[in-house]
């Protein structure tokens, strides 16, 4: 299937074999496609997902995703004026709709970022982060006790 993360993949093995030229070419030719902008040079790991194909996501050159992230639609991440570097993010993190992930911080393995939440300090592994800034919450489902294992409460 024929979608943005497709062609940053292209994008990245064209860039890294010096082929820069041709590597914008087909940047940019996504960004016609699905009005998104995925730089060559970044690190996209395995597994990772860009939902509807990648609709108006920015994702930062600098920027490194680990493997069976999910960035949904409108996200950017991405740097921060007066600061150097890009956002790390870590394996298995969720972002929702239109979040922001700016600067060089660290996002740790197993994070929720919530639907436009805008993030700009490192979340720690597991936490679910809402709000702006965004701020970690606790986590709502509870085990019952005494019940089956895998029931929960609200």
């Amino acid at each position: 299937m024929l979608d943005a993360l497709t062609f940053q993949r292209a994008a990245h093995l064209l860039h890294i074999r010096r082929h820069k030229l041709a590597a914008r070419v087909v940047t940019r030719l996504a960004r016609h496609l699905f009005g998104t902008y995925l730089a060559p040079e970044t690190e996209i790991g395995a597994g990772t997902e860009l939902g509807y194909g990648g609709i108006g996501i920015v994702i930062h050159k600098d920027a490194r995703l680990g493997r069976d992230v999910l960035v949904a639609p409108g996200v950017v991440i991405g740097g921060r004026s007066g600061l150097p570097g890009a956002p790390d993010i870590a394996d298995r993190v969720k972002i929702g709709a239109g979040a922001k992930v700016l600067g060089p911080i660290k996002i740790g393995e197993g994070a929720f970022i919530g639907a436009n939440a805008v993030v700009i300090h490192d979340v720690a592994p597991g936490d679910v982060v809402v709000g702006i800034p965004a701020r970690p919450i606790e986590r709502r489902l509870k085990v019952v006790e005494g019940g089956e294992p895998g029931a929960a409460s609200g």
